[in-house]
């Protein structure tokens, strides 16, 4: 239980005091109402006696009686009507709340820290209120009158003869049948004489001698002459007299309220309150009210019966109760109360209580004891002295106390007024008042045993009870406090006598005395006990008391605690009492909160938000439904859509009344404030036919991150080139589009007249749908001009301006259940300067045609008839975004701090350029190597002219638009439609196997030395394309030569003719996917021819072998390929025929097909040979068909010099630097450049493929570049097969410094052989037997140093297998010659070759070794390998 302001030791004894009645003449009580007073209220604050009190017991020995009290009241003759009572406590009840700015004790009890209030003043003025005004019944004499005051005023004409009729009519009241109320302890009541003097009007003198006249006749000890009202009332109140009566009155005001208007008072209905709740003694007390005296008025807690005992005070209409008591107290507060008293006047009356305790009460109870102690013994025929009997009755025939079970319900017993039993229990009930608790504990027990003999349950339930209380109050505490005597009762009581004011009184008692004890585990179990459902506002202040045991036990029981918290909050609400619902509610809360129990908190939260707003709290019901509603509810859609609709209805109310406000916080629904985007730009158009816009940036469009980091380079890359090699310091990439992985620790740059998109992401947490409407932005903006003039003042921060901003508002966006969607919002920006998004204001509200939940009824107002409609407030929420955690210095990595996020807040900036490309016949599918030729589109749908367009990608080889000779190419993409994407020009058919010769400079086609192949400038007629102009490129693409999906990005760099101070350029991104199916393969080997025949003389021919394989497997319908052209393309190689043996062979390969082409390359004229670096290209075109595709012109020639730039791009093997190892590294270098070869061939074809029925011609090329002789090029990317694992070898690192060695092949390219003989040779070796033929051997130098050669003719000792195949022949003559050639040098040796047998021979044996004759080192030489070299001998 809470603390109380009194202890045990003296809440007790103030609840059980001396009852005096007091009769007053209509003269007396005249007076007395002068201090807006009645007699009995005149007394109250002085009914304390300030000194100790003695008086003798039975065996005369003195006992002290300390701070004893009296009672005094006005007799009543009707008993108080339980209705009334109900009233009164209920009032008393809410007219007791905290303290305003109470400081609330603070608890810890494990994880817990909760503020709760110490005191329970309530429960203390409802448990004072509840003991005063219990109604005297019969078996208990507690609160019966021992005596009578009788008052008279001595301005009456005949007070004595007054005194007489008072008398006399107490004397009716107590004695006449007619009246069973008020009780009387014994039929002899003391009678005590006041005789009232007005100091102020009365004649002191005659007042003086009536008072001796009534000495003489009611003795001394009888009689007073109590002097008041010693200043008139009119009087100027110079002097503050105390006023010691409000506090007493407060109550009393409460008790002469005379209707309760919509008051929260429970009244039970008729039916109960008639058969339990009347009787409140469980005795049938008749109430007979006829031949009553009009003298008397009814009992103060009398009920109106004009009142209406209606019951309805849940809705929030009914809150009068609060504010009439308010009224009521004010009412009296105006009162003074005894305003004609003086400082001596209290004096006196102070001095009467005494003399009337000292003098009347107390000797009148001393002789009373002595009288019933007296009777008791001589009817028991004990000894003397009741102590002394004591002893025995506890000893002898003792009566075993029958359980209560076994008890029959004999309630009904009733004893005459004499009988012995209740004289004992009137003696006990005597000592208890007068403070002599032994003397009243062995009473009690006796009483106790001769009740239970007779089965008297209710006389025996209160003996129990009162030895209960004896024995705790005994003094020394001579025995323990016997709890279950105190059971017993409460159960007799409740279960027995079915009364329940005497159980809640036991109760009452019995948890103050165990909290004393510190029981608190047993108080609150008796507390709990008693709640039922009879009275919900008891039910409620017991829970309450048994919530605070539990907190204040040794160890807290904190979740017990907050449990019956909440049951009494639900009582108290049950009960009316809001405020104090509220409270408990509110209590509980703090155990509840945040521990996970979401199910409870909704409730509280709810149960919280309905009190509040019944209360008029707004603001806290606000807040409760806000709780509900934010956190991740575990409710059914139903019980969220009733929870959503009380919060609207309530948070309708609180805007109502401050329309002009700021607007709320709404809490629904939750925005994810980090995955806000920001977008700066238009949305981006759709394809519109063929023409397919750029895709740029659009919020469409995941984030990526290797993406982005790609777009960043290409950037880069551009702006490097722009700058002449150098990126700029201040360079930031460009950013479109904001979001929480881009770097937004700068403030983002708009253009004015460019809409700024933000994407808010929002989340429905509920199971209803949410319909948000008028949905927009919330801003601020400061206009500045950034042209540089600082004079220029700052204007105002505009807020709702739509001539700054233009503002977009969605009018319905819909958040069905549990559903996460983004809306997007617009701003259009009309003016320079600095703008703050601030967040989002929309109007919240519901979907039409939810459901109604059952047992939570919607609040008034929430509902019209059956059809719900849509209720809606308008409100924000911000956007705060979190920047980046700090981790850069110590400080920052030790500490948490965030840098900032200003991606909403955009600096809007001057007018700029604004691009726009169009892709048209873009393709999606492609062959690989395929050439197709589309169509770019430029506008500018700005207001200002854009210059220095640039195209930067990653895949330059993918594109062109064409060298400085497209002029050749038609134009339009109409005359383009069925012609070739090539420059063609028709020959005639006799060239058909020799080379067309062209030539073309790489400087036409953009590829310079050095330069990025990169960046491409984009061709725009005068490189400026003015607002509103547009321009159509061909652009030719060739697919990429793996097969597959590429990704091929394109960023278009553009700046302002007009240069702006804060942004330089604009980029516009695209991106193309283009799916590759596979064509052709292309490998081709060169290697040295061995013919002689050479235009010049000069052995420089070359044989070109191509291998062409169809791989296509027919996916793309494709039916075959025809090879229409192949083109060679060197600084000093050209093809010059083909050698192919088929002739009219029309190159066509179907599916899987491989075709085998051979070509003669001879070097080109001295004149053709370019010096290096005029970067003069010769193309021979060798055709296999009828029309002659300029190799040189683009886009061939494009695509080809975009496949060499890769080549270009790998740097260059440097000379070393070291002398000695010089001449080796030279000889090396020369032995090298025997073997290479810088011929690039280009196949040129056809693909004829059948779509949709039509037959479509497709074409392209492919390009192989070869480097050395003898080793295969490809067309297409070879495969790097990985490396197997090998162990890890460890060795000593050898000298390093040997001279690098040429290869074998590199060595056996030194010299070219040729042998020159008749294929056949016809000898008649009958005649002859030796035939002889001639043989020319040549040899060539094919380096540009001179070379020693050996020729060996001698036969190599080969296997026997090999002689018979080619059979012997001998070499005539020098077996081995020596011989010098110098660069280049063709030399011939004549030899004889002897045969003895006709047959096939092979005349390729002779071995030629060669070194290099200026060379120290000398190399090995190596042995030519010559191809076998077959002549046939006839005999003829």
């Amino acid at each position: 239980m809470a603390q109380c302001v009194q202890s045990v030791q003296e809440l007790i004894p103030d609840s059980f005091v001396p009852c005096v009645a007091a009769l007053c003449s209509d003269e007396a009580e005249r007076l007395t109402r002068l201090n807006h007073l009645s007699f009995a209220e005149l007394l109250k604050p002085f009914s304390r006696l300030t000194s100790e009190v003695h008086m003798r017991d039975p065996n005369n020995q003195l006992h002290v009686i300390k701070n004893l009290k009296i009672a005094v009241s006005n007799i009543i003759t009707q008993p108080p009507q339980p209705g009334a009572i109900r009233k009164l406590l209920n009032d008393v009840v809410s007219g007791s709340q905290p303290a305003e700015g109470l400081v609330a004790n603070v608890i810890t009890a494990g994880d817990y820290d909760l503020n709760i209030s110490a005191t329970t003043p309530w429960f203390e003025s409802y448990r004072e209120s509840f003991l005063q005004s219990m109604p005297a019944s019969d078996h208990e004499f507690l609160n019966h009158y021992l005596a009578c005051m009788l008052v008279a005023s001595s301005s009456e004409a005949e007070p004595v003869e007054q005194f007489s009729k008072l008398s006399q009519e107490q004397h009716r009241i107590q004695h006449n049948s007619d009246y069973s109320y008020p009780k009387w302890f014994i039929p002899n009541t003391l009678k005590y004489y006041v005789l009232l003097h007005d100091v102020s009007a009365g004649d002191e003198q005659r007042a003086e001698s009536i008072y001796e006249e009534m000495k003489q006749k009611y003795g001394t000890q009888g009689c007073y002459l109590l002097k008041i009202n010693s200043r008139t009332s009119n009087r100027a109140s110079d002097e503050q007299i105390p006023d010691p009566w409000s506090q007493y009155l407060q109550k009393n005001s409460i008790q002469n309220q005379e209707s309760y208007e919509d008051g929260p008072c429970t009244i039970t209905s008729n039916k109960n309150s008639d058969s339990n709740l009347l009787s409140l003694d469980g005795l049938d007390n008749e109430v007979k009210v006829d031949g009553l005296p009009n003298s008397f008025r009814a009992h103060p807690l009398q009920l109106d019966t004009s009142s209406d005992p209606s019951n309805s005070i849940d809705g929030p209409d009914h809150v009068k109760s609060a504010s009439s008591l308010h009224e009521t107290k004010k009412a009296n507060t105006g009162i003074i109360h005894g305003a004609c008293l003086t400082l001596t006047d209290h004096d006196r009356i102070r001095q009467f209580i005494q003399e009337f305790t000292f003098r009347g009460l107390l000797p009148h109870i001393e002789k009373t004891i002595r009288q019933l102690n007296d009777q008791l013994i001589s009817r028991k025929g004990l000894s003397r002295s009741l102590f002394s009997a004591t002893k025995k009755w506890f000893s002898g025939s003792k009566v075993p106390e029958k359980s209560i079970n076994e008890l029959k319900n004999t309630s009904g017993l009733l004893y005459p007024p004499e009988a012995p039993e209740l004289q004992i229990r009137k003696m006990a009930d005597l000592c208890f008042l007068v403070q002599h608790y032994d003397l009243a504990y062995s009473c009690y027990h006796t009483a106790k045993k001769d009740f239970l003999n007779d089965q008297a349950m209710l006389y025996a339930a209160g003996a129990l009870e009162m030895a209960a209380v004896s024995a705790f109050l005994q003094p020394g505490a001579p025995r323990p406090y016997p709890a279950h005597y105190m059971d017993t009762a409460i159960q007799t009581y409740r279960d027995i006598c079915k009364n329940m004011v005497l159980a809640e009184r036991c109760v009452l008692l019995s948890a103050e005395i165990l909290k004393s004890q510190s029981k608190y585990s047993e108080a609150a179990a008796l507390l709990i006990r008693l709640t039922s459902e009879d009275s919900d506002l008891r039910s409620a202040l017991l829970l309450e008391q048994a919530a605070h045991c539990f907190i204040n036990m040794k160890s807290p029981m904190v979740r017990k605690y907050a449990f019956h918290m909440i049951l009494a909050g639900h009582r108290f609400s049950k009960a009316g009492q809001k405020k104090h619902a509220l409270r408990c509610y509110c209590q509980a809360m703090q155990v509840y909160k945040g521990k996970g129990w979401s199910l409870a908190e909704d409730h509280i939260n709810f149960t919280i938000g309905r009190q509040s707003y019944t209360l008029r709290q707004l603001d806290n019901a606000v807040s409760a439904f806000r709780h509900i509603l934010i956190n991740e509810s575990k409710q059914s859609a139903a019980q969220q859509g009733a929870f959503l609709r009380e919060y609207l209805y309530v948070y309708k109310n609180v805007s109502q009344l401050s329309p002009d406000g700021p607007l709320p916080q709404l809490p629904l629904p939750y925005i994810n404030s980090s995955a806000t985007r920001v977008f700066f730009g238009h949305d981006r158009r759709p394809a519109d036919g063929e023409k397919q816009a750029a895709t740029h940036i659009s919020l469409d469009q995941e984030y990526d991150s290797e993406s982005s980091q790609q777009w960043r380079e290409l950037e880069e890359q551009v702006v490097a080139v722009v700058n002449r090699g150098v990126i700029p310091s201040n360079f930031h990439p460009t950013q479109y589009c904001l979001n929480s992985y881009s770097d937004n620790s700068r403030f983002p740059l708009a253009v004015v007249e460019e809409p700024i998109t933000v994407e808010v992401a929002f989340r429905n947490p509920l199971k209803v749908p949410l319909l948000l409407t008028d949905l927009s932005l919330l801003w601020k903006f400061q206009p500045k001009d950034f042209s540089g003039k600082d004079n220029e003042e700052v204007k105002e921060l505009v807020t709702s301006e739509p001539e700054m901003i233009g503002t977009e508002v969605i009018s319905e966006f819909l958040l069905n259940s549990e559903e996460s969607k983004v809306a997007r919002l617009k701003l259009f920006p009309h003016h320079v300067g600095e703008l703050h998004i601030l967040g989002v204001v929309y109007n919240l509200g519901t979907i039409q045609g939810s459901m109604a939940v059952d047992g939570i009824g919607a609040l008034p107002g929430c509902h019209t008839g059956k059809h719900f409609f849509s209720m809606s407030v308008r409100g924000r929420q911000d956007l705060e975004i979190q920047g980046p955690r700090l981790n850069n210095t110590k400080e920052e990595k030790t500490s948490i701090k965030y840098g900032p996020d200003r991606r909403l807040d955009p600096i809007i900036t001057e007018e700029m350029p604004l691009l726009e490309v169009f892709f048209i016949h873009f393709p999606t599918g492609l062959l690989c190597g395929e050439i197709r030729k589309a169509y770019v589109e430029f506008v500018n749908v700005s207001k200002c002219p854009l210059t220095g367009l640039k195209v930067v990608s990653k895949r330059p080889e993918f594109f062109t638009f064409g060298g400085n000779t497209a002029v050749l190419t038609p134009l339009s993409p109409s005359a383009s439609e069925n012609c070739s994407a090539y420059k063609t020009v028709v020959t005639d058919s006799t060239s058909v196997c020799t080379a067309l010769i062209s030539s073309a400079s790489s400087v036409d086609f953009g590829i310079g030395i050095g330069s990025q192949p990169e960046v491409i400038p984009v061709p725009l007629p005068d490189t400026v394309l003015l607002p509103g102009a547009s321009v159509q490129l061909p652009m030719w693409l060739r697919g990429p030569d793996e097969e597959g999906v590429h990704e091929i990005n394109f960023l278009f760099y553009y700046e302002s003719v007009k240069k702006q101070p804060k942004i330089r350029h604009r980029i516009l991104r695209h991106t193309a996917v283009i799916c590759t199916s596979r064509s052709l393969n292309v490998r081709a080997t060169v290697c040295r021819s061995n013919s002689l025949e050479d235009e010049e003389g000069r052995g420089g021919n070359m044989l070109v072998f191509v291998d062409v394989e169809n791989t296509n497997t027919s996916e793309a319908g494709v039916k075959e390929f025809h090879i229409v052209q192949v083109s060679s393309s060197s600084k000093h190689w050209k093809l010059q025929k083909s050698v192919n043996l088929s002739e009219n062979k029309d190159a066509k390969l179907a599916s899987r097909e491989k075709g085998k082409f051979c070509f003669k390359a001879i070097r080109c004229k001295e004149k053709e040979v370019a010096t290096q670096s005029s970067e003069k290209y010769t193309f021979a075109d060798i055709i296999f068909g009828n029309e002659q595709i300029v190799s040189s012109a683009s886009p061939c020639a494009d695509f080809f010099y975009r496949s060499l730039s890769s080549e270009l791009k790998t740097p260059q093997a440097q000379p070393s630097g070291h002398t000695e190892k010089q001449s080796a590294e030279d000889a090396v270098r020369l032995i090298q450049k025997c073997s290479e070869v810088d011929l690039n061939i280009v196949v040129l074809w056809k693909a004829y493929v059948v779509e949709d029925s039509k037959q479509l011609i497709l074409e392209g090329q492919h390009h192989v570049i070869l480097r050395t002789i003898g080793k295969e090029a490809f067309s297409y990317p070879q495969k790097q097969e990985p490396p197997e694992m090998e162990l890890l070898k460890f060795s000593r690192p050898e000298n390093t410094s040997v001279s690098s060695r040429p290869s074998v092949e590199q060595l056996s390219n030194l010299i070219k052989t040729s042998l020159h003989y008749p294929e056949s040779f016809n000898h008649p070796f009958h005649q002859k037997s030796l035939c002889l033929v001639p043989v020319t051997l040549l040899l060539s130098n094919c380096s540009k140093a001179d070379v020693d050669v050996i020729v060996d003719l001698r036969h190599k000792t080969t296997s026997p297998e090999a002689l018979e195949v080619h059979g012997s022949f001998t070499w005539l003559g020098q077996t081995q010659y020596k011989l010098q050639l110098k660069s280049q040098e063709i030399h011939s040796l004549q030899l004889k070759a002897c045969f003895v047998h006709a047959g096939v021979y092979n005349l390729g044996t002779p071995r030629v070794f060669a070194k290099l004759s200026d060379q120290v080192t000398v190399f090995e030489a190596s042995q030519q390998n010559s191809m076998p070299a077959l002549i046939i001998i006839n005999n003829v």
